[in-house]
């Protein structure tokens, strides 16, 4: 491979100049002008692309630098994905059915590059939209050097979904969407930076039910697994939030755990809640509560047993399990020990555990605190631990529910525990029978005493879904 050194030429008008052969390395002196005047790349990009009529695009395709594409939107949303950036690459767009503001056009640059100097996607969103694309460098990356509607650079583009029970926030900026049943999320346009591009969310999964007694009371239900997400500055969310989810154009299936079945044979653990998900996130199901000598499960959150009789005393059960952080729920309170008739723990809540028992007359452990956002626009609780019930002689009251729709603890005669306030509230025990925790709060069921009598069932879980669309 040879080097040459270019120092003057001067061609007459009309002639062909040919400098070097393929291969060779050219080196210009310093102050010299170069001026294209033609289509060479490398030197800035000058002419148009050539428009590809003969291959109207639908769906997900990749763009060819040096091509432009007529963009059926018609059906459904579109997707470009750019090819990889070199100085002077060009590509344009153009909205074939006038259907963007519809079903948007989304262009997604190679990897980590950027259009308009910002590394996202850009969205055409505007009726009979065209745009062409510049690649200049890896500063501002893609320029949008041409546009039909007359706008320039990356515009604010907003998350745009539907599903659930859609609702719009007191500044009427945000939209929620609430799920009480299973259903989709979808998302018609993913937004940007700009705009918005994630979501807010709360998945609480369904409560475990309250164990039963035989000779001494049955634990309350653990909450449901309780996680959250926010974009900072959105609302005032628990002490559990995390980053908002990211999302992409797609149906997003949305399962709401069934609160857990009661029980009622004297000395019978609960049941286990059922676990909630939307997209990667997935809330445990509550831990059953213990029965009297009879173990319960651990969950999202834990419930606990009672001592009593010969047995050993029933530990409260974990919660958090399988662990995520910032943590899904915590561990149940722990019975008291003794030889006969003595109270329960509490099941554990979103943000507490529940009460452990000190001693044989001891009231029965209340259910843990569940979690209060604000996400669907006002302080509201979810995820309440249920209440232990009571020492079966009259004296000490039962536990009362968690925050966040526990159901109360059972105590015969008198003191029953009172249902724990939050969405769709739990109710209080009554003789025996634990008592139901709220709908659609994940709250656990309340702790019941023998004979004969169920322990309270388990709430439902939720999933709500927040975003800024304007």
């Amino acid at each position: 491979m040879s080097k040459i050194e270019v120092n003057a030429i001067e061609p007459q008008c009309g002639t062909t100049l040919t400098v070097g052969a393929s291969g060779d390395t050219i080196t210009f002196p310093s102050g010299t002008t170069i001026v294209n005047n033609g289509t060479q790349t490398g030197f800035g990009r000058t002419g148009t692309v050539d428009w590809q009529t003969g291959s109207i695009k639908t769906g997900t395709f990749t763009a060819v630098n040096g091509e432009g594409y007529f963009v059926n939107t018609s059906g459904g949303v579109s997707t470009a994905n750019l090819p990889a950036g070199s100085a002077g690459a060009i590509v344009s767009f153009a909205d074939y059915t006038r259907t963007f503001q519809t079903n948007n056009l989304t262009v997604v640059p190679n990897g980590s590059e950027k259009i308009g100097g910002v590394a996202a996607n850009f969205v055409a969103s505007t009726e009979g939209q065209s745009i062409t694309l510049v690649y200049v460098d890896g500063t501002e990356g893609w320029i949008n050097t041409a546009e039909s509607t007359g706008q320039s650079g990356l515009t604010p583009a907003f998350v745009t979904a539907c599903g659930g029970t859609p609702t719009t926030s007191p500044c009427g900026d945000y939209k929620i969407h609430t799920f009480t049943g299973p259903g989709t999320f979808t998302v018609t346009c993913a937004g940007n930076p700009l705009g918005s591009d994630s979501v807010d969310y709360i998945v609480v999964a369904g409560g475990g039910s309250g164990g039963v007694g035989a000779d001494a009371g049955g634990a309350g239900g653990g909450a449901g697994g309780f996680r959250e997400g926010l974009n900072p500055g959105s609302y005032t969310a628990s002490p559990l939030a995390t980053t908002a989810l990211p999302v992409t154009a797609t149906g997003f299936p949305i399962t709401i755990g069934a609160g857990a079945t009661a029980v009622s044979p004297p000395g019978s653990a609960g049941n286990s809640g059922s676990p909630s998900t939307f997209s990667s996130i997935v809330s445990t199901g509550g831990g059953a509560g213990s029965g009297h000598g009879f173990a319960g499960a651990t969950g999202g959150s834990g419930g606990a047993g009672a001592g009593g009789g010969p047995r050993a005393p029933e530990t409260g059960f974990a919660g958090n399990t399988p662990p995520v952080s910032p943590p899904q729920g915590n561990p149940g309170g722990t019975g008291a020990t003794d030889s006969a008739n003595v109270a329960s723990g509490g099941g554990g809540g979103a943000t507490t555990a529940g009460g452990t028992v000190p001693s044989p007359t001891s009231p029965g452990g209340p259910g843990g605190t569940g979690a209060t956002t604000s996400i669907n626009g006002t302080p509201t609780s979810f995820a309440g631990g249920g209440g232990g019930s009571a020492w079966i002689t009259p004296g000490s009251p039962a536990g009362n529910g968690g925050l966040g729709g526990g159901g109360g603890g059972a105590k015969p005669i008198s003191g029953v525990g009172t249902g724990g306030a939050g969405f769709n509230s739990g109710s209080s025990g009554s003789s025996y029978t634990g008592g139901p925790a709220g709908a659609n709060s994940g709250g656990g069921g309340g702790g019941a005493n023998n004979p004969g009598s169920g322990g309270g069932t388990g709430g439902s879980g939720i999933v709500i879904i927040r975003y800024k669309f304007q």
